[in-house]
């Protein structure tokens, strides 16, 4: 049985090191992401790149297709020039991966392409997804040994995204899953009174609870300690159901947010928390209510609190 390759160039990036992805290349890879969900052609095995914007792409490309981000690999043979080091990688690609997937930059992709194609002149331009056939083994792949199924352009797919998926009725600015999100309220009790950690937002400009997109792949509740771990800091147990949810419009459409309990067990210190930019604050359930702003939330908070006050 023939197995397929998909070589996907990494979205544009920033001209200056560290070369993070553009807002325009994000867009490019999911609108790739995408297509490749609506065509039942998502890769089971993915091989990166050693930088950001190779892992950046391939994530952004598979969140957008439904597709959980675990399956990707960091491979450093991908950052050589030398096509024996991109033909060993696929070498040793695993056996039952029958359609993994490559994210790279252009001189190594390109003259992997051109090798398996045996055309010369092949360009990948940023965001661009070739499709390959291949012989099942992998082992020794001479020139001009694939067929090309597909070269999609990102800039030939609509700008939008449908909603709630691939041949949904509605068009929104970002991939569906953006608007699938959830979202903790971390506690403890002190001195037998409930305390709730609030944290300042990404701009710093008001309070809020670690919110964040749901990731494909993940529970409702493993995504939202994720967002706790990374917004607050702050490890803890999180409660199997959830407490309700509020809406929010953002992205051309509305976003709606499930929110759980977390007890907190451990807080990470300024050096080991990850977004150390923000400021976090242990309130009270009624100073939690004058800091938050969003009247959805803050209904959620005082249920809450009043299950506390009811024990």
């Amino acid at each position: 049985m023939a197995r397929e390759l998909l070589l996907l160039r990494n979205g544009k990036a920033e001209a200056a090191p560290p070369r993070d992805l553009k807002d325009g290349g994000k867009r490019q890879v999911q609108r790739v992401g995408v297509w490749l969900q609506g065509q039942g052609l998502l890769p089971d095995h993915v091989r990166v790149a050693p930088s950001a914007r190779a892992k950046v792409s391939a994530q952004k490309a598979l969140k957008a297709g439904g597709a959980s981000a675990g399956i990707i690999e960091r491979d450093a043979r991908l950052k050589s020039r030398a096509l024996a080091d991109a033909l060993n990688c696929l070498a040793d690609m695993p056996a039952d991966a029958r359609r993994p997937m490559i994210v790279a930059h252009r001189k190594m992709l390109e003259q992997l392409a051109r090798h398996l194609t045996g055309d010369p002149g092949l360009l990948l331009p940023t965001g661009t997804l070739l499709r390959l056939a291949l012989p099942d083994d992998w082992h020794s792949l001479p020139v001009g040994y694939a067929e090309i199924l597909k070269l999609l352009h990102p800039e030939s797919l609509p700008e939008r995204f449908p909603f709630p998926g691939p041949g949904g009725s509605e068009w929104r600015d970002r991939p569906a899953y953006y608007y699938r999100q959830s979202a903790v309220i971390p506690w403890k009790l002190e001195g037998g009174r409930l305390r709730i950690l609030v944290i300042t937002s990404s701009k710093r400009n008001h309070w809020v609870v670690p919110k964040g997109i749901h990731e494909p792949g993940l529970s409702a509740q493993a995504s939202a300690a994720h967002e706790a771990e990374e917004e607050a800091g702050v490890l803890g147990e999180v409660g199997a159901a959830s407490l309700g949810e509020f809406t929010v419009e953002k992205w051309g459409g509305v976003c709606r947010v499930a929110v759980y309990p977390m007890r907190v067990t451990e807080i990470f210190d300024q050096e080991t928390w990850e977004e150390s930019n923000r400021s976090r604050l242990w309130v009270s359930p009624e100073e939690a209510l004058q800091h938050l702003k969003h009247d959805g939330l803050k209904e959620i908070v005082r249920r809450f609190a009043d299950t506390f006050s009811t024990q």
